[in-house]
């Protein structure tokens, strides 16, 4: 079966991951595309050959030929979006986080109950190869002594700019920029509170983007946690918070510089082993990733390296997109997993504000 699919928001990661993914898969037809810049919608439509650029997203919609749709536009306009194409009965793709907030999502989830289609919530870690890798071999719970989940990184531009090429247009209305901002602070800040400092807003908002992959993967892991035993953040850049999960805490480390790094991982320890997955920045297609094991006993000390990896995760979770349209299976990644992650969110949120 080939899906026709229709992508709404051309920016940096549908031109870096999804629109190259798509076309190079004989599973997948891009069919449609439409920006709020005509000049990157004209672009992406002569690169790809594809016949249909409708003005608007109500337009792509709206098409009756589209078996799914790809949302990858700013995340103010996820909650919008989603409802529209899930009362359109298309299949859907949209990347994480489903929406800004707890409260913009229960709804949908409502929503998507009676739906017969497919959401899928882009959580592109959680389908690497070497995070199943970890989850299998996992030790049983009241085995595991400490979990370190980190993102310490630069920001992608600084790698995209060396590696690939992006068309960046320069006709998007100054006005449309201005009202984006606008009403993402006002969804940050509906958690938030209005009186909250804007370096905690900034947090927050930190936490629904490069977050979401680590809170995600931990709740897959480990289950949801006990509590958020405490938490900080300096600059609305610098986090750290500690879960309890009662016989165990994790730490979830973010800090955002411009140490050119990206170093993102999981590390799990017990009486005599050490687990550790690290990610690269995916913004360089085709890094590898190892799952290394460190196990000790009294007299000797072995190391098992699985991998290296070089899997795209990205391609991954389109296979699970794939099969999930095609057979009906729901998703690990629906909805209702990602309400999961931003109900974490405003709880470590009321920390920054403490």
């Amino acid at each position: 079966m080939t899906i026709s699919v229709g992508l709404i928001g051309l920016g940096e990661v549908a031109q870096l991951m999804h629109l190259p993914l798509l076309a190079d898969d004989p599973r997948f037809r891009i069919a449609s595309v439409t920006d709020v810049s005509p000049s990157l919608t004209g672009y992406i439509a002569t690169r790809y050959s594809v016949e249909k650029r409708p003005k608007t997203a109500d337009e792509l919609l709206a098409d009756a030929a589209l078996d799914a749709v790809f949302i990858l536009t700013p995340d103010h306009l996820h909650a919008e979006l989603l409802e529209k194409a899930i009362k359109a009965q298309k299949h859907v793709f949209i990347e994480k986080p489903a929406t800004l907030t707890a409260a913009q999502l229960k709804p949908l989830i409502d929503i998507d109950k009676s739906n017969d289609k497919i959401v899928f919530v882009g959580y592109m870690r959680r389908y690497s190869r070497a995070f199943l890798e970890l989850k299998k071999r996992l030790p049983a719970r009241q085995e595991i002594r400490h979990v370190r989940i980190r993102d310490l990184i630069r920001e992608s531009r600084f790698f995209v700019d060396q590696t690939r090429h992006v068309f960046r247009p320069s006709d998007v209305p100054q006005p449309l920029i201005d009202e984006g901002r606008r009403r993402t602070q006002s969804m940050l800040r509906s958690v938030m509170g209005d009186a909250a400092p804007a370096d905690a807003v900034r947090a927050y908002q930190v936490l629904t983007g490069l977050a979401a992959h680590s809170f995600s993967a931990m709740r897959e892991l480990f289950g949801p946690p006990q509590a958020v035993a405490a938490a900080r953040q300096h600059r609305g850049e610098n986090i750290i918070v500690l879960f309890d999960y009662e016989s165990f805490t994790c730490v979830y480390e973010a800090v955002i510089h411009d140490v050119a790094r990206f170093d993102a991982g999981i590390e799990v320890l017990t009486l005599n082993q050490h687990f550790k997955v690290n990610y690269d920045t995916p913004y360089i297609r085709n890094l590898p990733t190892r799952l290394q094991i460190v196990t000790s006993s009294d007299t000797d000390t072995g190391t098992e390296i699985v991998g290296p990896i070089y899997e795209d995760p990205f391609r991954s979770e389109l296979d699970a997109f794939h099969e999930s349209v095609t057979v009906g299976t729901r998703p690990k990644t629906a909805l209702a997993d990602s309400l999961a992650d931003l109900e974490l969110f405003a709880e470590v949120g009321v920390q920054f504000l403490r």
